[in-house]
């Protein structure tokens, strides 16, 4: 439509530049010829007793009878005769000025000014030369030709290019139409079956019609969708086989488990009556018995939560009291590891609506993860609440870990360092059960960390369970820590 337009601008300016030449052209041709017999005229023997003004006055009127084609302006010795119809000031001054100093004939554009005040002036040329007396007197003459014709004619060619144009776009808005309505309904529809199958509709497939390319479209994305479906029916058959698996090996393990916990307890009980060397095999054998209990039970609380099982039995609970309870019971280990615990809370009000046994284990993961990796450097723990939300940060100033390594803490039986030992003997999936407890929550479970400067965990849990977390109370780079991160 642009060089449509672009198009029709050129062809009116066109006709327009031809339409002023020709009519140039003519009215120069046109006014040598009346010049030539007005000078006759003007000197002719009949007109020699004649008084001059009355000469012109008759070449005037000889003027007005080719009124339809052009107009006179003559400059008499006493007055200015101007052809009927027209006012004197149809008269350029500069065409006026040329005409006075100089001899020849002159042409110069012009707005033809009518008498009558109901008709607007109109586009003409103006053609001045001086008519000489018999006695070598002149008398400046202007020829006006007024445009009349040629600019109805140019309105009518406009009117044309125009009905033309808009004719021509209504029919190119048309044939774009169709065009888009062949091409675009199939590619709409594919990412419509594609927003589908993204949505989990895998039973979605495009109707397939013709042979042309976006049929070729529509059997590829069938085909792509199939593979899918089948791909991720498997991949759905293996995780419900590995959770069932995990699940049902946890449970079958309980009853031989208890039976040798119990025999171990029964050793271990006696050990002080054995010999050196079998005291400590009860000893250690008794340790490692109770930490595969506990990863048993770490098992099988992975796979309430993968099976959709895990519910949360809310109350109104303080917070900082369970945090302050969870410190006191970790005392015992801190001050055998040799690090300082201390706890800080900020604000009175610091209750919500939580489970109590979930929050109490995310937090005994967190301070015991904090103790065993702070190698002997002070571990804080900080409780603070806003209108919406309760947090709680544990900073420990120990190993740290990397940046890039912020997510993959809360990954099951991951660890920074596989060569490190150990302190309290985890099962490795404390972070990954207290990330699920955070989300069942509706809440936040963040780190951060940096080699050699610690790292801070972060619990965040709404006030109430129907609300959306926004914001937290506590920043999740510790305090200590922010302006080494902002010049990082």
């Amino acid at each position: 439509m642009l060089l449509m337009v672009l198009a029709g601008v050129v062809l009116l300016q066109q006709a327009t530049a031809g339409v002023v030449a020709a009519k140039k052209s003519a009215s120069l041709n046109e006014a040598a010829g009346v010049y030539a017999f007005m000078q006759a005229q003007l000197r002719s023997p009949e007109n020699r007793g004649v008084a001059v003004h009355e000469a012109l006055n008759r070449l005037a009127d000889l003027a007005d009878a080719q009124a339809a084609q052009y107009r006179v302006v003559i400059e008499g010795p006493t007055s200015r005769l101007v052809s009927t119809g027209i006012r004197s000031e149809s008269v350029p001054t500069d065409l006026v000025e040329r005409v006075e100093s100089s001899e020849g004939m002159f042409v110069t554009p012009t707005q033809v000014v009518f008498t009558d005040p109901g008709v607007a002036p109109e586009p003409g040329w103006a053609i001045g030369s001086a008519l000489v007396g018999a006695t070598g007197e002149r008398y400046p003459v202007y020829y006006i030709f007024p445009m009349t014709t040629e600019t109805q004619t140019l309105r009518v060619l406009q009117g044309a290019v125009a009905g033309t144009g808009v004719a021509l776009a209504a029919a190119l808005a048309l044939v774009a139409y169709l065009v888009t309505h062949q091409v675009v309904r199939p590619v709409r529809r594919a990412s419509q079956t594609a927003l589908r199958l993204a949505s989990g509709e895998l039973g979605e497939r495009m109707a397939v019609r013709g042979t042309d390319d976006l049929a070729s479209l529509a059997k590829s994305m069938n085909r792509m969708a199939a593979q899918l479906q089948q791909r991720i029916r498997e991949l759905e058959t293996l995780s419900t086989l590995q959770q069932r698996f995990v699940s049902d090996v946890s449970h079958e393990l309980r009853t031989p488990l208890t039976t040798i916990r119990m025999a171990s307890d029964m050793i271990h009980d006696s050990r002080y009556a054995l010999d050196p060397l079998t005291a400590r095999s009860a000893e250690l054998m008794h340790s490692e018995i109770e930490r595969f209990d506990a990863m048993l039970a770490d098992l099988l609380e992975i796979s309430r939560f993968d099976a959709g099982a895990a519910v949360l039995t809310l109350e109104d609970m303080d917070v900082a009291a369970l945090v302050e309870s969870e410190v006191a019971a970790a005392r015992a280990m801190a001050e055998a590891a040799g690090v300082p615990l201390s706890l800080q809370r900020r604000g009175r009000d610091t209750t919500a609506m939580v489970d109590s046994r979930r929050i109490r284990r995310i937090l005994r993961n967190l301070i015991t993860n904090a103790i065993e990796h702070a190698e002997g450097r002070p571990v804080d723990v900080v409780v603070a609440a806003d209108e919406h939300a309760v947090a709680v940060t544990v900073r420990d100033h120990g190993v740290g870990f990397e940046a890039e390594h912020a997510a993959r803490v809360f990954d099951r039986f991951w660890r920074a360092d596989p060569s490190r030992t150990r302190i309290v003997g985890g099962s490795g999936l404390g972070l990954a059960i207290s990330m699920e407890d955070a989300r069942l929550h509706r809440g936040w479970l963040t780190a951060w960390g940096r080699p050699g400067r610690g790292a801070q965990f972060r619990l965040t849990v709404p006030r109430d369970p129907e609300h959306d977390l926004s914001a937290s109370p506590l920043p999740v780079i510790p305090l200590d820590d922010d302006q080494l991160e902002v010049g990082r």
